[in-house]
């Protein structure tokens, strides 16, 4: 077998790497502490120090699907429902704009109420207020016309997970309702539309395996997407997986290392996930090869009730009102905030 540094070096310059030996530096826990400097270095040579914050507004905890692992299904009742009005969030996005932001995250469950007329809305309001932000939308799984919609409204960006590529786990993660061809299909209709689009995966889901990871990786190859975004499965207790374990915080590190290996133009952030589950965890994305933090813009009420998993950070710094600290705790680790669109670097 060949020396971890030797796959390290295929990653960087082949990402073409056989399944079965990107499968070893998968699951190898000695592969942190080689991956992350070269993935850091990758990250410097396209984005240089900068951490760009993207202003994160959780606008509604509704939903209308029964995926297994989140907090906000449709099944869960004893979550306490909330739905902000677009007064709220454009007054989410002048305070983030008065604090630097230069890109807002709308992301919501897949809820009915807002309409694609509504949400055309809400993208035009800000852009109107703000034209030189970029606006991201993650409301799910929509119809092509309806992407196309918002994308003719102005929103530049669209994120969208695939959490799993394999077609047997994902019937173990999601509803009969739910599948993961038009999961993939609503991926291809953003890209050909023109969105910056993001996808990506949970780390240590239930019944995953190596090669469902490596299924991810692969199909992040066909996709090329502007975004990648992971996290560590984290469990919620109203859901039919409260009993099963978290995913690693150690494998999701290295995972972000070995996408900024594979994808050295992307986008990837140091999530909410990693800083929920070790306290050190969005700093140790960033020295990973992450180089995107998302702080959240929500008003102080609501932040408690989006419970996708339970423990989420929601104080703190992971605020926008305390974007001091976090630019402080950047700075820590030799990196620096910046207000900035942040559009990717192809």
């Amino acid at each position: 077998m060949k020396e971890l540094s030797d796959y390290i070096k295929v990653l960087q310059e082949n990402s073409d790497l056989p399944d079965k030996e990107l499968g070893l530096v998968v699951a190898s826990e000695e592969a942190n502490v080689l991956l992350a400097p070269r993935a850091d270095s990758v990250r410097q040579e396209h984005y240089g120090k900068d951490v760009y914050v993207r202003g994160l507004i959780e606008f509604t905890n509704y939903c209308r699907n029964n995926c297994y692992y989140c907090g906000i299904r449709a099944g869960n009742t004893q979550a306490l429902r909330y739905r902000l009005t677009q007064e709220e969030i454009l007054s989410c996005c002048a305070e983030g704009y008065d604090l630097g932001f230069r890109t807002f995250v709308l992301q919501g469950g897949e809820d009915l109420h807002f309409s694609d007329k509504d949400i055309c809305s809400l993208v035009t309001g800000i852009k109107e207020k703000h034209p030189d932000c970029a606006v991201t939308l993650s409301v799910g799984e929509k119809e092509r016309a309806s992407y196309k919609a918002y994308f003719d409204a102005g929103a530049d960006r669209y994120l969208l997970r695939h959490e799993t590529a394999c077609d047997t786990h994902y019937r173990m993660l999601h509803p009969e309702s739910l599948s993961l061809a038009n999961r993939k299909r609503c991926l291809w209709d953003l890209k050909e539309i023109g969105y910056q689009v993001g996808s990506g995966f949970m780390v240590g889901s239930p019944y995953q395996s190596t090669e469902n990871l490596v299924a991810d990786l692969r199909f992040l190859q066909e996709l090329e997407p502007d975004m990648i975004g992971i996290g560590p499965f984290l469990s919620h207790k109203d859901t039919p997986f409260k009993n099963q374990a978290n995913g690693s915080f150690t494998q999701s590190i290295r995972l972000v290392s070995i996408l900024r290996l594979m994808f050295p133009y992307a986008l990837i952030p140091a999530t909410t996930a990693l800083g929920t589950i070790h306290p050190q965890g969005r700093e140790m994305g960033i020295k990973a090869g992450a180089n995107v933090v998302m702080p959240n813009l929500s008003p102080l009420r609501v932040r408690k009730l989006y419970q996708l998993y339970d423990n989420k950070i929601s104080t703190g710094e992971e605020s926008a009102q305390c974007i001091a600290d976090l630019k402080k705790r950047m700075e820590g680790i030799g990196y620096k905030v910046v207000s900035a669109r942040g559009d990717v670097k192809r």
